[in-house]
């Protein structure tokens, strides 16, 4: 419940600003806004600012419907939907809607097309409306509108990360002091690495702390440089390696931390043999188990070892496990379906943990800073979605909420709200027709090339455009329930 909660209030507040920014800037330029609405209305919606109860509460006549079921222009229609996939601003005059012929029945959209896609290229001069729809608005303005909810978007992830480091400052553990050192799967030590190395620069860059963004920094890289015993040793990476191997379990590189149980989760399969926080778990299935890395390397390998068409059945066989605890107890255990045990390790360096603090106008370039390297990350990370790999990292509204701590964090929820505006900026910002960057793309054509493209055109790519939405979204949610699956 909190994850969700944490999620719908994140979702809510993002979707707001961002249809906020269209919305301030159609007003600008007097471009007619209909409607702004927080999740989708389709058939009816859950609140309404036309709403003929609303109407006699505040004291105004019932709204006239047209016979399209539309309501009269009488202003901005306020509401909110009952559909929590987004929201949507409706500014008048987006595309000439005369040019679909409604009275005809016998007509789709699809028998239209040949005559819809006719006449690609028009002028200016050829664009009919009002003073006040979008279409007749000259194309810088436009361009401006469609940006605007990405513009909200990357202002609002700046500011919510100035304020994090205004009020909470940034905490983290100094490279130099992880004495454990780092955990490196089999493929980094062929690369060279050993267990306990610490990470001190990718190429000239030196690295202040670990956190998962190095591991971006080490697949973009020639040579990481690592502390070992004492020494600096400097290892050529591979040329080969992305961020897509190096992310997949187990991962390249992570902080090794001794396993400490702190506590156990209730309902789950370490509660039900009765695992305390004084066991030591020392072996899995007949591996030995020497720090809480091993205990999860080998919960990954389980997972990995499942084939493709594997079914529930043959998932259920691979999360039966054998543990010995204190070198002598076995206990025979069945893992819950995304393999996990269910018990908390403690986090290692507690008492190493650095703390900076930012005063109030220094936090704002850093909050930048910090941005712009979250901005960074996220784009490197998108050119790997439409590979076998990345199209499996991709996830839904489960794998959003699950990110979210369970339980209630105002930092963590911030930074995540953060991260979120910037994903929420960067996907709207792709040229993809039904989204902002498609609508800004066609924009940026006739700022270049004085040409203009048919309202027509524009349509027909816009359903390709929902289309290919449509499939990724599918693709998610579809993952999701793989993952919870165990498969």
């Amino acid at each position: 419940m909190i994850k969700g909660l944490q999620l719908i209030i994140a979702l809510a507040l993002l979707i707001i600003l961002h249809e906020g920014g269209h919305f301030f800037a159609a007003k600008i330029f007097k471009v007619r806004v209909e409607k702004f609405y927080l999740f989708f209305d389709w058939k009816f919606s859950l609140f309404s600012t036309y709403s003929n109860w609303w109407r006699k509460l505040t004291g105004k006549a019932p709204a006239k419907k047209k016979e399209n079921g539309e309501y009269e222009y009488e202003g901005t229609e306020y509401g909110i939907g009952w559909i929590p996939l987004g929201g949507y601003v409706k500014i008048s005059g987006m595309v000439d809607e005369s040019s679909f012929n409604e009275d005809d029945s016998q007509k789709t959209f699809w028998k239209q097309l040949p005559q819809l896609m006719k006449n690609i290229i028009i002028k200016n001069s050829d664009v009919k409306g009002e003073k006040w729809e979008f279409r007749t608005h000259p194309a810088w303005q436009r361009l401006i509108i469609m940006l605007g909810g990405i513009i909200m978007n990357f202002i609002t992830a700046f500011v919510i990360y100035a304020m994090v480091l205004f009020t909470w400052g940034e905490s983290f553990v100094k490279s130099e002091d992880m004495n454990y050192g780092m955990k490196f799967s089999e493929q980094a030590k062929a690369d060279g690495f050993r267990d306990g190395d610490i990470i001190v620069k990718t190429d000239d860059e030196a690295v202040e702390s670990w956190s998962t963004s190095v591991l971006q920094d080490m697949s973009n890289a020639q040579t990481v440089t690592v502390l070992r015993e004492g020494k600096k040793v400097v290892i050529n990476m591979p040329k080969n390696l992305s961020l897509l191997d190096m992310i997949e379990q187990p991962l390249y590189a992570t902080i090794r931390a001794p396993l400490a149980i702190d506590s156990i989760l209730p309902g789950t399969p370490a509660e039900e043999i009765g695992l305390k926080k004084t066991d030591r778990i020392c072996s899995l299935n007949g591996t030995k188990v020497e720090d809480f890395n091993d205990f999860q390397n080998s919960l990954v390998a389980l997972q990995k070892a499942l084939p493709e068409n594997a079914n529930f059945g043959d998932s259920l066989k691979a999360r039966q496990i054998t543990l010995v605890l204190n070198d002598s107890v076995t206990k025979q255990v069945t893992l819950t379906p995304s393999f996990t045990l269910g018990f908390a390790n403690a986090m290692p360096y507690q008492d190493k943990i650095t703390t900076k603090t930012y005063g109030f106008l220094e936090s704002f370039p850093a909050g930048f800073q910090y941005g712009m390297r979250t901005l960074t990350s996220y784009a490197d990370q998108m050119k790997y979605v439409f590979t076998k790999k990345g199209a499996r990292q991709v996830g839904g509204f489960i794998s959003i909420g699950n990110i979210f701590p369970d339980v209630w964090d105002w930092e963590r929820f911030w930074l995540l709200t953060a991260f979120l505006s910037i994903a929420l900026g960067f996907i709207n910002v792709l040229p993809i027709p039904a989204l902002d960057g498609g609508h800004a793309l066609f924009a940026t054509f006739e700022l270049l090339t004085s040409k203009r493209l048919n309202d027509n055109f524009l349509m027909v790519v816009q359903y390709f455009g929902m289309y290919i939405l449509l499939g990724l979204m599918i693709l998610a949610q579809l993952n999701d329930v793989l993952r919870i699956s165990g498969l």
